[in-house]
C-alpha cells in the first residue's frame, strides 16, 4: 500500500465523519475564520467513510467521536485495516470524551482529539496533524533509504573482502610457483658455483650471495604465509596455533589457547573471518597494548562459533575508537557481517582490551538473536 498523499493544490480537503447538521456547520464556519482554503464533504457512516477514502485526495478526516451504532475509535479500526500510511491524519472531535478513551485513540493510531468547547483551535490541530503525518513519512522515508544504503554497503563490503582474500591467493601462489621457484634454481646455481671455486673471493661472493638468498627465501614465505597461510586448510585450531607461535617468536608475550570446538569443521568463509580476526588483535595488540599476557579462547556452544581475544595491557583511552582513522575495528565489523556475525569490544583505562567474534552456526536457529549485532561494549583497541 502507497503511503497516503495529499493533493498538490493549497486547498486543503477536509473529509467530516458527522451526523449533526449543526456541528458539520459549525466545524465549517471554523474553518472559514481560520482564512484557509479549504473543501469540505461530510459523511456519517462506516460504507460513506470508506468510500470517501477509496477516491483519495483528501488531507485530514475530522470526525465526532459518537455516531449512531458506532465510535470514531470504530471508524479508524475499520480503515486502518488498509494500513495507517494509507490514510489522512484523523482528528477526533468531540463534545465529550474522557481522558482514558482519548489515550486509546491516539494510542491506536489517531492523529490527535479536540473538544468542541475549544472548536477555535481545529485549524491549528488540522494544520500540526498534516505537519506531522508528512514529518513522519519523511522520517520513514530516509530511514528506508537509510537501509538500504547499508545494505548496499554490506554487499560491496563482502565482495570487497572477498576480492581481497581472492587476490591474496592469487598473489600467494605466484609467490609459491613463480617466486619461490626462481629462487629455489638459483640456490642450486649459488651452491654449484660454491662448490666449484676456486678462488676465495668468488667463495665469499656466494656464500654472501647464498645468505642474502635465504633471507629472500624467508621473507618469501613469510609473506606467502601471511596473504594466504595454507596452514588454515588443517583447521582453524591449528592455523590460529600458528598463528600465536609466530607472535610469542617476535614479541616475548606469552599466549594461552583455548579452544574446545565440537565441531572442528567449519566453513572455508567462517574460518577465514575468524582467523583475519584473531590476526588483527594479535597486530593492535603488538602496536598498543603494553600487555604481558594474552588469552585466545574459541569455542562454539550454543550454536555460535566464539572467538575471544583479550590481554592484560593498558586498555583504550575513552573516544579513541571514535577516531576518524580508527579503520582496523570498523575492518573487522565489516568483515564479521559477511558470515551474518558481529563483533564486541570491551576495554577500559587499565584494565586491557577483550574482542569477541561471534558467529552464528547453520543448524542453529535463533542463535542470532543471542545478542544485538549493534550493540557495542564500552571501549576496543584499533589500529589506525
Amino acid at each position: 500500500m502507497q503511503p497516503y498523499a495529499s493533493s498538490d493544490s493549497p486547498t486543503l480537503r477536509i473529509l467530516h465523519l458527522e451526523d449533526s447538521d449543526a456541528d458539520h456547520a459549525l466545524v465549517r464556519h471554523t474553518l472559514q475564520r481560520s482564512g484557509a482554503p479549504f473543501e469540505m464533504c461530510r459523511v456519517e457512516t462506516l460504507e460513506a467513510l470508506q468510500s470517501a477514502l477509496d477516491a483519495g485526495g483528501f488531507d485530514a478526516v475530522v470526525a465526532d467521536y459518537r455516531l449512531p451504532g458506532f465510535t470514531a475509535v470504530d471508524a479508524w479500526e475499520a480503515v486502518s485495516a488498509r494500513g495507517a500510511a494509507a490514510l489522512p491524519p484523523f482528528v477526533l472531535l468531540s463534545g465529550a470524551i474522557g481522558e482514558a478513551a482519548a489515550v486509546d485513540a491516539i494510542r491506536r493510531g489517531i492523529s490527535d482529539y479536540l473538544l468542541k468547547d475549544d472548536m477555535a483551535k481545529l485549524p491549528h490541530v488540522i494544520a500540526r496533524s498534516i505537519e506531522v503525518r508528512h514529518a513522519r513519512f519523511a522520517r520513514e522515508e530516509a530511514v528506508r533509504e537509510l537501509a538500504a544504503s547499508e545494505r548496499r554497503l554490506a554487499e560491496l563490503t563482502e565482495h570487497l573482502q572477498t576480492s581481497i582474500e581472492q587476490e591474496r591467493a592469487a598473489i600467494a601462489r605466484e609467490i609459491h610457483d613463480d617466486i619461490g621457484g626462481a629462487l629455489t634454481a638459483v640456490k642450486f646455481d649459488l651452491a654449484w658455483i660454491a662448490r666449484h671455486a676456486t678462488q676465495d673471493e668468488m667463495q665469499r661472493h656466494a656464500q654472501a650471495a647464498g645468505d642474502m638468498l635465504r633471507h629472500a627465501i624467508g621473507a618469501s614465505q613469510r609473506i606467502m604465509m601471511n596473504l594466504r597461510p595454507p596452514i588454515l586448510d588443517q583447521g582453524l585450531t591449528a592455523a590460529i596455533q600458528w598463528l600465536v607461535e609466530g607472535f610469542e617468536r617476535r614479541t616475548g608475550i606469552a599466549v594461552q589457547v583455548h579452544a574446545p570446538l565440537k565441531k572442528p569443521a567449519l566453513s572455508a568463509e567462517v574460518e577465514l573471518v575468524a582467523y583475519r580476526t584473531a590476526q588483527e588483535a594479535l597486530t593492535n595488540i603488538t602496536k598498543y597494548a603494553q600487555c604481558t599476557a594474552v588469552t585466545i579462547d574459541i569455542s562454539d556452544g550454543g550454536g555460535l562459533l566464539t572467538l575471544e581475544v583479550s590481554d592484560n595491557g593498558r586498555g583504550l583511552p575513552a573516544g579513541a575508537r571514535d577516531t576518524p582513522k580508527a579503520f582496523g575495528l570498523r575492518g573487522l565489523q565489516e568483515r564479521a557481517k559477511t558470515v551474518d556475525g558481529w563483533l564486541d569490544i570491551s576495554s577500559a583505562p587499565g584494565q586491557g582490551t577483550a574482542l569477541v567474534l561471534s558467529v552464528p552456526l547453520p543448524g542453529a536457529a535463533g542463535a542470532a538473536a543471542l545478542a544485538d549485532p549493534d550493540e557495542e561494549a564500552e571501549q576496543g583497541e584499533v589500529a589506525p
